[in-house]
């Protein structure tokens, strides 16, 4: 058995005391140095007066993915700007996925582009996030 990435173990961290994720329903399904990929099922609660998801549940699954991919690195991240465009609707019972990739990374700045498709592969979001990189490592005994 191969011994988890530095990626992978923060993330494995985060996840396992971040509620919020955990209650959307959120499934981890890869994780790299910079990257990854999240997937949920929008459920009845999601939706709003129009029986459409509540833009704020696609924002949250960027945002989540967004944490995940600039914590990456092994370095505490926190998000300083965000944005969204909804392209597409969702309704009960879509399964979205939102992949997240570094856009640029310097010591103390990073920006990721998160991309959210439907079951059917059809871009329904489109998310950018900056994030500030603290001196703060995620396992300090380990920093170089």
């Amino acid at each position: 058995m191969s011994e988890k990435t530095l990626a992978q173990r923060v993330v494995d961290q985060m996840y396992n005391n971040d509620w919020f994720s955990q209650w959307l329903g959120i499934e981890l399904l890869e994780v790299k140095t910079g990257a990854c990929t999240l997937r949920m099922k929008i459920r009845k609660e999601m939706l709003n007066g129009f029986a459409i998801a509540h833009g704020g549940i696609t924002y949250s699954l960027a945002d989540s993915a967004l944490a995940f991919a600039s914590n990456s690195h092994g370095r505490k991240s926190v998000s300083v700007e965000t944005s969204i465009s909804h392209t597409v609707s969702l309704v009960e019972g879509d399964l979205i996925t939102a992949i997240a990739q570094e856009v640029s990374l310097s010591n103390k700045i990073g920006i990721y582009s998160i991309t959210i498709t439907n079951q059917d592969n059809k871009t329904v979001a489109l998310f950018k996030g900056t994030v500030y990189r603290t001196s703060k490592d995620w396992f300090p005994s380990e920093a170089k």
